[in-house]
């Protein structure tokens, strides 16, 4: 199997250089040192117990979404055997028994997996993000907290920019682009793990019988192993596997869409068209391929800039009112019969 490349790496990232040059490039980039001087990651530095009673001081008693497993899953959280259902459990807990529990089995040779993931700060942590601050984006983003011991998030994708800032233990992050996935044997999209469809391919462990595409997909993939006090920039609808690698992990990460003038969820466009178009015949398929191409993916430029702009309509700037019209014309057609 070939190796992963390193993602590449950036020191002293500006907020301007972010937002002017890596963002639009839409490639990974490793920002070390990035929060280095925020009090949880001096914590983290210190000891597992140094973090765990630093986080403990914002914990106003709130529930988190926690997932918890057997030794028996090395930490993996994933499906069962038969795709029917998952090898963990999902419950609520509050921040200081999931800090405390970890702390409880940080020495065991082989210890119940469990994550607390996805934790808003603004709800759960109040006063966390005052004393921690990430200057690259608006202030407007909620960080998350991810908390949890050795585990491994599948290889997932994101709709949303993210930054993701290790601030206490390690985590190896291995990404691959947006088209590769047909080489990732997505799991089943309406029942997931976390709310995101995930590969199926176990990365240690790829079988090339089973999957034999996955070579193509890790041959395009890339990697970094991050220290307390590094960030990592993962573009937009980017797949990243990640390996939690210490007894205590926490990460914070922040999501966010740039503004634009976007109506509605790609994903939700997706599926219709699933609907509308997956059963049609091939002739057909590969005719509305071909206009998708046209009109939404402007694969030859602006489809409308042979009109005059009166009368561009869809093909030109939407603005509200027309946006709202074509929400009550697709809701009108998706409730026929």
């Amino acid at each position: 199997m070939t190796a992963a490349a390193q993602i590449p790496e950036l020191d002293n990232v500006t907020p301007e250089r972010f937002r002017d040059e890596i963002v639009p490039a839409a490639r990974p980039v490793v920002m070390r040192g990035l929060v280095g001087d925020w009090p949880v990651v001096a914590a983290g530095r210190t000891s597992p117990v140094a973090v765990c009673d630093y986080l403990r001081r914002f914990d106003h008693g709130q529930q988190v979404k926690t997932l918890s497993g057997s030794p028996r899953i090395d930490g993996r959280f994933f499906y069962n055997d038969d795709l029917s259902g998952f090898n963990f459990q999902q419950q609520p807990a509050r921040v200081s028994t999931v800090l405390d529990f970890l702390i409880e089995h940080a020495c065991d040779e082989r210890p119940p997996a469990l994550a607390a993931q996805s934790i808003t700060s603004r709800d759960n942590l109040p006063g966390f993000s005052a004393e921690n601050r990430l200057g690259l984006v608006a202030d407007t983003v909620d960080p998350r907290l991810w908390i949890g011991n050795a585990v491994t998030v599948a290889t997932h994708y994101d709709p949303a920019e993210n930054i993701a800032c290790v601030v206490a233990g390690r985590r190896e992050f291995t990404l691959f682009p947006p088209d590769q996935i047909s080489n990732l044997y997505v799991g089943p999209m309406e029942l997931t793990p976390a709310g995101a469809t995930i590969s199926l391919v176990a990365l240690d462990e790829a079988d090339p019988e089973v999957h034999p595409r996955f070579a193509a997909a890790r041959a395009a993939s890339m990697t970094a192993e991050l220290e307390p006090g590094d960030a990592i920039y993962i573009p937009y609808l980017w797949w990243h596997h990640v390996r939690s690698l210490e007894a205590i992990n926490v990460l914070v990460n922040y999501w966010w869409t740039p503004p634009s003038a976007v109506y509605g969820a790609p994903r939700d466009a997706m599926m219709h068209a699933i609907l509308a178009i997956k059963a049609l015949p091939p002739a057909h398929r590969q005719a509305w391929q071909a206009v998708f191409s046209h009109y939404v993916f402007q694969a030859q430029g602006d489809p409308g800039e042979h009109l005059p702009p009166k009368s561009r309509g869809v093909l030109g700037p939407i603005g509200p009112d027309q946006a709202r019209s074509l929400r009550t014309m697709l809701a009108r057609a998706l409730s026929r019969p």
